[in-house]
């Protein structure tokens, strides 16, 4: 029998070890080089193609909320069969002070001549005004102090933020220089739940205010209108990415990142909320923005030490998108803000203003709520003054503020007096006469 019938032949590798090396790392090579290509630096979409996607993406959600709610209301009883079910506390009214008819937002609509199906959008010339008053007043106070400064660096370096994050430094803040727009004001009848009461069976547009939901409890009178803002909002930012395995600080990348809000276009709606004394509950205002709305950014970025990467598309996407996730959880329908306020009564100590006396003599006024710690120190020093003079033995006179004061020389024993007056600070023996 022949030796190689025996111990058959291995095959022998196509490639040697040295080949295969090569092989793979070229392969890896490759790979790393289409990811930092097509992921990185790849073509970010055009923002009227992102814009579309995020209103569908915003929209398919409005709408399954509303679904939602529909089939929650056809699976509970009547809203008012849910009240008479509810204990309440009953409070002693006054016997003296008359109630009033109950109000519907339809009595309201008719006693303000406001027909909700007819009447045109308004324009709103006065509260721009108002609204730029308020905005500038703002830019002007945060030119004054680091306030605003202050609680940005502290809210960007709380507790929320991540361990390989170095400290965030603010380096440029832009305010911007414009005002936002608003316009085309209506106002529509809503729901508890926001949902618009001004439409008919058939889908139609109208508005019935002898309708049982137009009754109900919880309905309220909303004002929708739009708001335009082509500015240059900025907040720039530079941070420290550090590695800290397997040991701490690695490897340390540092990261600049400056984002502007450019422009930003929806609808605002705002309701009051009535209070609730037998809840304890104060008026509320609510106020939330549409599905519908356009947000722009501009985010510039900047990666690295040495050689430095700039402007890559996909930290800028990243960016935009936490944004608009951040603003679509707390302000955007279904979801929206409240705020509580204060009493509308006219009160004595929220009165500013008008002619007040500071000391009591005919004074003016010094306004804004500052009078009257103007008074109290000028009380103050008055009194310590005359406390002074007594202990001493003296009698002075105090001319109006901002002027020299002059001490009259204390009369003889033999009742006769002089025109003279000594200066303070003056030598011995040195007179000023004045007329008397």
């Amino acid at each position: 029998m022949a030796t190689s019938d025996m111990c058959p032949m291995k095959p022998e590798p196509t490639l040697s070890f040295t080949q295969g090396l090569i092989v793979g790392q070229i392969s890896v090579v490759l790979l790393v080089g289409a990811f930092i290509k097509f992921f990185i630096f790849g073509d970010a979409p055009s923002p009227e193609v992102t814009a579309s996607i995020r209103a569908a993406e915003r929209r398919s959600r409005t709408l399954a909320h509303r679904e939602s709610l529909l089939t929650i209301r056809s699976q509970t009883p009547n809203p008012t069969t849910r009240q008479h079910q509810q204990p309440t506390l009953n409070k002693k009214k006054s016997s003296i002070l008359r109630s009033p008819p109950t109000l519907t937002i339809g009595s309201i609509l008719n006693k303000t001549y406001y027909n909700v199906d007819s009447h045109q959008p308004e324009s709103l010339d006065w509260f721009n005004v108002l609204i730029a008053q308020t905005i500038a007043q703002f830019r002007s106070d945060a030119q004054q102090d680091d306030a605003i400064l202050t609680s940005l660096t502290k809210a960007l370096n709380g507790t929320s933020r991540p361990d390989f994050l170095d400290e965030i430094k603010v380096t440029e803040l832009t305010l911007g220089e414009d005002f936002p727009i608003f316009s085309n004001c209506r106002i529509i009848p809503v729901d508890e739940d926001g949902l618009s009461l001004n439409t008919g069976p058939g889908g139609e547009k109208r508005f019935d205010a002898n309708s049982s939901r137009a009754k109900q409890e919880g309905s309220r009178l909303q004002a929708r209108m739009d708001v335009d803002l082509s500015d240059m909002i900025t907040l720039a930012l530079e941070t420290k990415i550090q590695l800290n395995y397997p040991k701490r600080l690695t490897a340390v990348l540092p990261v600049a990142l400056a984002v502007s809000v450019v422009r930003f276009s929806g609808t605002l709606s705002i309701s009051f909320i009535p209070s609730n004394p037998s809840q304890s509950t104060p008026t509320m205002m609510t106020f939330s923005f549409l599905d519908d709305y356009r947000l722009d950014f501009s985010v510039r970025s900047l990666v690295g030490s040495r050689s430095r990467l700039q402007d890559v598309p996909k930290i800028a996407q990243l960016v935009e998108s936490r944004l608009h996730r951040w603003f679509d959880e707390r302000a955007v329908e279904p979801r929206f803000q409240e705020i509580a306020l204060p009493s509308l009564w006219p009160r004595k100590k929220n009165t500013r203003g008008g002619d007040e006396s500071l000391d009591g003599s005919n004074s003016g006024s010094a306004g804004k709520g500052k009078g009257r710690e103007i008074a109290k120190e000028l009380k103050e020093e008055a009194r310590k003054e005359v406390q002074a003079e007594t202990t001493a033995g003296q009698r002075r006179e105090l001319s109006p503020p901002e002027t020299l004061r002059y001490r009259r020389v204390r009369s003889r024993g033999d009742g006769s007096s002089t025109g003279s007056f000594s200066m303070p600070g003056g030598l011995p023996g040195m007179a000023l006469d004045l007329p008397t």
